[in-house]
């Protein structure tokens, strides 16, 4: 298998630079007892999850026993925030519901899915905090009270934290983005890792429905080269990866790029990726779980 030659750096001013933050953004002021209990709390990673289709939160899989792993092998966050693909708007929002309510976004399914219920907290004073540090930053955001939780988040996280006891903020993609914005997003948000705070991408690493074939045991090889490729990129040439679209007919992996977009999100919160699982499910969606540290 032979794969594109690397593209050229980009030049290092096109990337965030850590050095020129005056001051990282906190999550202290969202609890009574910080800052000193976000100081001696353990650094987390951040996630990438490809959450494939709707039905990941019933089934019992390899996808779901590594999303379970997760969940009981990582100290036990205060909250989580997530950007998924499901949550496209004009500007960036950033939830601060309080009690966001399961929203079934699709039709077609097991009808026990419309029944499911994923009754996790929201958290208004660290979204509300998060927004009002972006746009001190010059980045045009508000928080947005009235925001239901989608499937791209309840549906691993039914299985990352069954209990629904970690608090949810969750942060849109908004449609002009690209993956440098949101790899510098990420790195604006990087130091909440050191608050026990999960940042988490939940997306798919392959996702043309065009190509699907529901329940087919086949790998779509085209599907397969892509993902091996990006990881080839993220593992040893960051701005390779952030040019992702030099890959050749990306457009049959991604007609649309908002399921790849997140993985640029949790990029820029670390940089050193790991596979916690890799796998495809329906022939051509990639359902590989990325660690970043």
């Amino acid at each position: 298998m032979s794969y594109p030659k690397l593209a050229k750096p980009m030049p290092s001013n096109h990337l965030y630079d850590h050095a020129k933050a005056i001051e990282p953004i906190s999550a202290a002021i969202a609890w009574a007892d910080a800052p000193a209990g976000l100081n001696n709390a353990a650094r987390l990673p951040a996630l990438f999850i490809s959450h494939g289709a709707p039905t990941l939160a019933i089934e019992q899989s390899a996808t779901t026993n590594a999303l379970a792993r997760i969940g009981q092998n990582l100290p036990k966050p205060r909250a989580i925030v997530i950007m998924s693909a499901h949550w496209l708007s004009a500007k960036l929002e950033i939830s601060s519901n309080p009690k966001p309510k399961t929203w079934h976004d699709f039709s077609g399914f097991d009808p026990k899915l419309h029944e499911l219920q994923y009754p996790a907290q929201g958290h208004a004073e660290l979204a509300e905090s998060l927004a009002q540090q972006l746009t001190a930053r010059g980045i045009i955001c508000s928080a947005n009270p009235m925001r239901v939780c989608d499937h791209g988040v309840w549906a691993p996280l039914k299985h990352l934290y069954p209990e629904a006891d970690v608090p949810i903020v969750q942060i849109s993609l908004p449609q002009h983005y690209d993956s440098v914005s949101l790899y510098q997003l990420g790195a604006q948000l990087a130091c909440l890792r050191e608050q026990q705070i999960l940042i988490i991408g939940s997306g798919n690493i392959t996702h043309n429905l065009q190509a699907l074939r529901w329940q087919a045991d086949s790998i779509d090889p085209a599907a397969k080269d892509f993902k091996l490729w990006l990881l080839q990129q993220l593992k040893t040439d960051i701005p390779s990866a952030l040019d992702w679209q030099q890959y050749p007919d990306y457009k049959n992996i991604h007609p649309s790029d908002e399921h790849l977009l997140p993985i640029f999100f949790a990029l820029g919160a670390a940089q050193r990726v790991s596979v916690v699982h890799e796998s495809m499910a329906h022939h051509s969606l990639g359902m590989d779980i990325y660690r970043f540290d």
